[in-house]
């Protein structure tokens, strides 16, 4: 049994201590990459990264039920239809995310390595990914309370070092940068700010499971304050951060930051600054991989938690291999946050359309309840209203994607800019609202007062997604 405890102030440090990521810097630095100016670039930045509003507000429904995200999607997606749509949007983007985490980690550890070994081979940096995996998913194995733990004194030692690496970027960037190709007008403009809105976008769109980290909170507590500290712990630093990749996009080359940042940091922060990154690569992951080992148990496989951790870990290094020595990091980094737009959008706008048309009253026993006599159960295990909303979501949200290998037609249409994450939400969100039964819209139901999360199946047997 696991009782209730916390305040939703704790949630800040959770996910600012998971947001202090170079993936942030990174993607910062496409934004200069992609031909607009600084504040062209920083305002792209501010945009995208409001969609963290969004993942608070789909927090509050964890105090309420006191289950995971991917239990209380079964309210809207029926018990075979949740299990469907969590290999897919909880546990297969979520690998993805893992491997792009696992990438940065070892590309900038192998970069501290050479620091201090120039003659290092390319096969550390093999070892170094291995390395990262184990000490990542070994944190996610002891559970909620360990990253809960390790969030706070994790967070203020990385805000430390991006405040001293903030100081030495605002020193040295050029606010009247111009790109080498000129300042971009008119369509190229648009679809330049477009795309980089959709990579910016993406990152806060892949936390669809705020309720993993806020269902141990007290039933009761205030849903302003867990959706405030939930968006704030996850807008400011990837909005710092962010904003110091664009910033130091105007005086290095942001297609190699690893290395380019010694141009502009001294000699002596530069390895600190290689092993912040490491460290943000660390506990950002381990929160995605204590996601993800969720949505596989949700999804109906009877793994204990560790083991599927250890599964996650097995793939998420092969898919880092591969896009550190096979394809091209950047390019691949690219292009699956953008693809992954197509499915999360529209995801977030049925889950914060649920939360409303419920008024968040969720009750965290029935939705436990897997049998065919259940109240999930709708259409032969499927709601219908939710499956097809987010069907014909991504469709039309993949109509309007423009990658570097794919562009939809009404991208193509509106001159290639992207509005993939707009579209997404407003008409999966839309069309659940419409096609959701008359009871569902309506219910209402009295939450249960419970404190075990062990989500119980139509056998009544655990499945353990727990501590």
């Amino acid at each position: 049994m696991i009782e209730r405890h916390g305040a939703p102030r704790s949630l800040f440090a959770v996910w600012a201590g998971s947001g202090v990521t170079y993936l942030y810097f990174v993607l910062g630095g496409i934004l200069v990459l992609l031909g607009l100016d600084a504040w062209q670039a920083l305002a792209v930045v501010v945009a995208g990264n409001l969609f963290f509003i969004g993942v608070g507000f789909l927090a509050i429904s964890g105090p309420r039920a006191g289950v995971p995200s991917e239990v209380i999607t079964r309210s809207f997606y029926g018990v075979r239809g949740n299990r469907v749509v969590n290999v897919v949007l909880g546990w297969l983007i979520g690998v993805l995310y893992e491997a792009i985490n696992l990438s940065v980690g070892a590309l900038v550890g192998f970069t501290l390595v050479r620091w201090f070994a120039p003659d290092a081979p390319d096969a550390v940096m093999a070892v170094i990914v291995i390395g990262l995996a184990l000490l990542t998913f070994t944190i996610s194995v002891y559970g909620h309370a360990t990253i809960l733990k390790i969030s706070g004194w994790v967070m203020w030692a990385l805000l430390g070092g991006i405040a001293m690496l903030a100081w030495f970027v605002l020193t040295n960037a050029d606010l009247s940068y111009v790109p080498d190709g000129g300042v971009l007008e008119g369509v190229e403009l648009w679809a330049a700010a477009a795309a980089g809105f959709t990579i910016i976008a993406s990152a806060p769109l892949s936390w669809l499971v705020g309720a993993d980290y806020s269902r141990y909170l007290p039933e009761q507590s205030s849903p302003t304050k867990v959706a405030f500290w939930t968006a704030l712990g996850g807008f400011l630093p990837a909005v710092v951060i962010g904003s110091l990749g664009v910033l130091a996009g105007t005086v290095v080359d942001m297609s190699v930051p690893e290395e380019s940042m010694a141009e502009i940091v001294p000699p002596w922060f530069y390895p600190i600054f290689l092993l912040v990154v490491v460290i943000g690569s660390i506990t950002n992951n381990a929160l995605t991989a204590y996601s993800t080992g969720l949505a596989l148990m949700a999804s109906g496989i009877r793994w204990k938690r560790s083991v599927t951790v250890v599964f996650d870990a097995v793939i998420a290094v092969a898919l880092t291999l591969y896009a550190l020595f096979v394809s091209d990091f950047l390019g691949t980094v690219s292009g699956l946050l953008e693809i992954s737009i197509a499915v999360l959008a529209p995801a977030l706008g049925i889950y914060v359309v649920d939360i409303l048309l419920r008024r968040n009253r969720y009750d965290g026993t029935a939705l436990q309840d897997e049998s065919r006599d259940g109240p999930n159960w709708y259409v032969a295990g499927w709601n219908l209203a939710g499956c097809t909303a987010l069907g014909v979501g991504s469709v039309v949200t993949a109509l309007c994607v423009n990658t570097t290998f794919y562009a939809g037609p009404i991208a193509v249409a509106l001159g290639g800019a992207d509005v993939s994450p707009l579209v997404g939400v407003l008409v999966g969100g839309g069309l659940y609202a419409v096609l959701a039964p008359r009871g569902i819209r309506r219910a209402v139901p009295a939450p249960a007062r419970r404190t075990d999360d062990a989500p119980v199946t139509s056998g009544a047997e655990p499945i353990g997604i727990s501590e």
